[in-house]
This record gives C-alpha cells, structure tokens and sequence, in this order.
C-alpha cells in the first residue's frame, strides 16, 4: 500500500507544474475574441496560454478611438451572438436571445450615465455611501428594429421617457430619409441613448443623429447602443461625429442584417 501511494503522488503533477501535453509542446485551444479593426476582414485569435492586450484592448478601439466602446467578452455574449447569427433558429429562441444581448447592453449603456454620490438609511439603522442614477436622460429608437431595444430600456428605467425616428431609403435615391421624429420637449438638456441594434453601413444612425442636432442635442450627449456593427459603419460615425459614443458587443465586417424581420416576425 505504501508503494501504491508513493507512486500515485508521482505520478499527480503539482498546482504550479504543467500538464505533460502542455510541457510537450502542445498548446492550449485558441479562442477566438472579438474585433474592431476596420483593416481586418476575420477575427482576432489569441492564445489562452498567455495574456494578450487584445482581449482587453482589441486593435480597433486603436483605430477608431474611446468612442467605440465594445461590451467585456465572455463566453456567455458569444452564445448569444452565435444563436442570433444561426440561420436554423427558431423566431422563439431568436427573441429570446435577443432580449438578453439587449438587456447587457443597455446595462452597459446606463453606466456610460452620470451618477452622483448619496448616502441612505438601511433598516437596521446604518449610513450606506452609495450612489443615484443623475435625471435627466432619454432613449431615442430608430423605427423599426430599434423598437426591439425599448423594452429593455424600460426593464432597466422604468419611467424613462423615449422618442422615435422613422428613417427609410428613398427609392429613387437611395438616401435615408427622415419621416417621422418624435422627441420629449426638453431633449435638448437630455442625455441621449439612442438605440439602433444593427450599424451596417451607418447612413441610418448618421441621419438619425443630424436630426437629433438640429433639435439641439450635442453629440458628446448621445450614446449609441448597438448590437452588431461593421467597421465600415462604426468608422462612418465616429468620422461624421467624432464626439458620439458606440456601445456594441461586436465588430464584424459581416452583421446580421437580418435581425429586424426574424425578430419582429415579418421574413
């Protein structure tokens, strides 16, 4: 028995030796991290093995500046991307995967938010330091697939007041065309979360965002939620207004455009 024990302890490796396949040359499994990077055409990879800048601070946030913010990678918002992406999804799981990518970024968007320092009373008795959500603040969706992003806007801000913006391509033209817009009176003073959850060339939210100047927003006050977006539209906007702050989970030269009818039922 003895004998038996001695070499099952040679045999275990130490917490800070290696495993034989790795001390032998092999590598860990590469997993895959988004990107950003308007001059890359497939996705960045980096080793598990190592640390790497990339997965905290992809190359494209380099290129187009702070103002592209993309949500903290982890493997649960690659599920929701892959499901949402799978052309043999049911509509149920699609919505259903879709609220929840929804519901992380308008999370991740309200702390783009100002909050101010305050102090309450617990029931015990106790001063709790904490912090306030400031008032002052709106969401604006982009008719029809930004419509999607209201309800999870309204999860998280109950009483939230939200405007609208009808944008179509004239058929002649080809350009966006404003037809409806509709804002709280005081937009102007507010902070913006406009909400638009596929920027694939950005001529949408470009227009969107001029006609939210001309009722006199500043675009340092707008904060764009996304949920997929191709470097050609995130370049486009942040190129046109370089003051406007996108929100996204990825940046991928192929978005799912598809996004507004599987969603809403209507492909």
């Amino acid at each position: 028995l003895e004998t038996l024990f001695f070499s099952a302890l040679a045999w275990m490796p130490c917490h800070n030796q290696q495993l034989n396949s790795v001390s032998s040359g092999q590598e860990h499994p590469m997993k895959q991290v988004r990107f950003a990077n308007s001059n890359s055409s497939v996705p960045a990879v980096v080793s598990n093995s190592e640390p790497s800048d990339a997965t905290t601070q992809p190359d494209s946030q380099d290129n187009l500046g702070p103002q592209l913010k993309l949500l903290p990678l982890n493997d649960q918002i690659r599920e929701l991307q892959t499901i949402i992406r799978d052309k043999t999804t049911s509509r149920g799981d699609f919505v259903f995967c879709a609220d929840r990518l929804i519901r992380l970024v308008v999370e991740e968007g309200l702390n783009q938010l100002p909050y101010s320092e305050c102090t309450v009373t617990t029931p015990t008795g106790y001063k709790y330091e904490g912090v306030k959500f400031e008032r002052g603040n709106c969401g604006v969706s982009i008719m029809r697939s930004g419509e999607a992003m209201e309800q999870g806007l309204r999860d998280c801000c109950r009483s939230i007041r939200i405007g609208k913006i009808l944008i179509q391509s004239d058929e002649e033209t080809q350009k966006a065309k404003v037809y409806y817009a509709k804002f709280p009176p005081d937009v102007y003073r507010r902070k913006v979360l406009l909400m638009y959850p596929i920027l694939s060339t950005g001529n949408t939210v470009i227009e969107a965002v001029r006609v939210l100047i001309e009722h006199g927003v500043q675009p340092k006050h707008i904060i764009l939620l996304s949920l997929f977006s191709t470097p050609h539209g995130a370049k486009s906007i942040i190129q046109e207004f370089p003051d406007i702050t996108i929100l996204t989970t990825e940046v991928h030269p192929v978005a799912p455009t598809h996004f507004g009818q599987r969603y809403f039922g209507t492909d």
